[in-house]
């Protein structure tokens, strides 16, 4: 019996379901003539925070040691988390951002903690970076070979109404002072942000858009003085808030040629302590909410003369930490994953996940550091999905997402099929639409002919794809342990990233889609003119 027969055998039984299962048939349409979206090649980005052990929500503190200032950086399991992206883009930021300064030669008082303090903004008193955390950061990055966006405090020197506005410009003394630091001392930062979501009606506080144009613009003079003989010269990046579109279209319009991207946050699920995260995450029209303020924010940058392109500068679904075993759990990959589809269908560059450590969400678990199934999820997106998204519809049931872009190491296509249904295994079939579609009009040209995608033939003479199922350990949607082809993924004795192999199938079958999975495949010769 030759490799492929056993192959299509242990494909069948693996995703072989009950007598009761449901079957039906769909049909993928991938629109191949053009991208409707183009990402960063580092589109896959995760954040750091400042949280500290006491940050609790809802009673449980989620937090332990991932801030900043005490994350274990000889962590095994954590450099190798971050080497696998080669390179992941790291934000460092989050809400206590705006209360930190920076033990320069400039700062004339003493390099603190945070503490709690329940009746102050935020819950916690000021706290301070040390230079030589600062080093000992950068020491990491380099050897993890992170691609760093550091989140600047933008609240300095400003005075906060009871209402929550702050008034008066931005004090960039200490921010400047870190700035140079970091320069002189060869330290490769990618990015500065300036402040985290003071923007539209603000989490705290809010500066009006007006005040953080000019503050950005101050930014980007500092920027381009320190970095005036590097090449690339950092980013400068703003605002790192919710979106408000009146405050974004004056904010983009006022900012002009000093910014480079202007972030976003997404929390689109709610609470945490939400009882229904799950309803919502399977919930396809509940998804396709989202759409909305990606399709608004791509337009203001349209039609601003704004430089800058579109970033989600995080992005944690469930706010205030997310919900143990929901967040970190084998069913937020139906959120992420959609999210990241979506997002690169409307031509956001980068996409920042909350967190990559710390929390409920966190790509990896907090304490022991091993990859919870979205960092998987991560994972393979980034080592399938090329740069160009293409418009892609599913012609069936509207419990399956679809998405496509072209490969990343090759000409051909990957397709991404998540199922949110738990009964009805889905049968699909790929096919090319010839025409161009545009998301940027209601109405697009259809073609009556469709022509079936010519897959590629081995030396065997039989036609394969490659496959990548995702399934959750004994059917467990709250599962922390996610299956690929049936294989557990985990980390082995000494730290390493499980590799991510595939399954060759028979590409004139159609691809099976098992209840509450998801699967990428990899169609290698599959041309379509957007991808040559």
């Amino acid at each position: 019996m030759g490799s492929r027969q056993i192959w299509l055998i242990i494909v069948s039984v693996l995703f072989t379901v009950s007598s009761s299962t449901v079957e039906d048939k769909g049909t993928v349409v991938v629109y191949g003539r053009a991208a409707v979206g183009t990402v960063d090649e580092d589109f896959i980005c995760a954040t750091l925070d400042w949280w500290p052990p006491q940050k609790c929500d809802y009673g449980t503190c989620a937090w332990d040691h991932a801030s900043i200032l005490n994350l274990n950086l000889n962590n095994t399991i954590l450099q190798n988390a971050i080497k696998a992206f080669a390179p992941l883009k790291i934000r460092i930021g989050g809400t206590l951002q705006d209360l930190v300064i920076y033990e320069t030669p400039d700062l004339k008082q003493p390099c603190l903690p945070f503490t709690k303090n329940s009746s102050i903004l935020f819950g916690f008193t000021q706290g301070c970076l040390s230079m030589g955390r600062w080093d000992e950061l950068n020491a990491f990055f380099r050897r993890t070979g992170a691609k760093v966006i550091f989140g600047l405090n933008a609240l300095s020197g400003r005075s906060i109404k009871p209402s929550g506005e702050a008034i008066g410009a931005w004090d960039y003394t200490n921010a400047e002072s870190f700035i140079r630091f970091t320069a002189q001392n060869n330290h490769t930062i990618n990015g500065w942000e300036l402040g985290n979501e003071l923007c539209g009606s603000g989490v705290g506080a809010r500066v009006a858009a007006n005040q953080y144009a000019i503050d950005t613009i101050a930014l980007r003079n500092i920027v381009d003085q320190v970095f005036k003989n590097v090449s690339p010269m950092p980013l400068v990046i703003g605002p790192g808030g919710f979106f408000d579109a009146a405050w974004f279209a004056e904010y983009l319009n006022k900012t002009a040629n000093s910014l480079d991207a202007t972030t976003r946050h997404i929390y689109d699920l709610g609470p945490g302590v939400d009882e229904h995260l799950i309803e919502k995450i399977l919930d396809p029209s509940y998804l396709d909410h989202e759409a909305t303020t990606f399709r608004s924010l791509r337009d203001i940058i349209k039609n601003s003369p704004t430089k800058a392109v579109a970033w989600v500068g995080e992005s944690g679904g469930a706010y205030n930490s997310g919900r143990n075993l929901v967040s970190n759990a084998f069913v937020y990959s139906f959120w992420y994953l959609d999210q990241l589809g979506m997002a690169s269908v409307y031509d956001t560059k980068t996409y920042c996940r909350q967190s990559l450590i710390g929390g409920n969400y966190g790509l990896l678990n907090t304490t022991n550091f091993t990859p919870n199934p979205d960092y998987y999820s991560a994972l393979i997106w980034r080592q399938l999905m090329g740069r160009k998204a293409l418009y892609t519809s599913f012609s069936g049931t509207k419990k399956i997402r679809s998405y496509t872009h072209c490969a990343r190491q090759s000409k051909g296509i990957t397709v991404l099929l998540m199922n949110l249904d738990n009964t009805t295994t889905i049968e699909a079939k790929v096919e090319l639409n010839s025409t161009s579609f545009s998301l940027r009009h209601t109405k697009h040209r259809k073609s009556s002919k469709r022509v079936i995608s010519q897959l590629p033939w081995v030396s065997n003479g039989e036609i394969q794809r490659e496959e990548y199922h995702l399934t959750a350990k004994d059917g467990n949607l709250h599962s922390q342990t996610m299956l690929l082809n049936g294989n557990i993924l985990q980390v082995n004795s000494k730290g390493d990233i499980p590799p991510l192999e595939p399954i060759l199938v028979n590409s004139t079958e159609p691809i099976t889609v098992a209840p509450y999975s998801i699967v990428f495949v990899h169609m290698r010769s599959v041309v379509v003119p957007a991808c040559t």
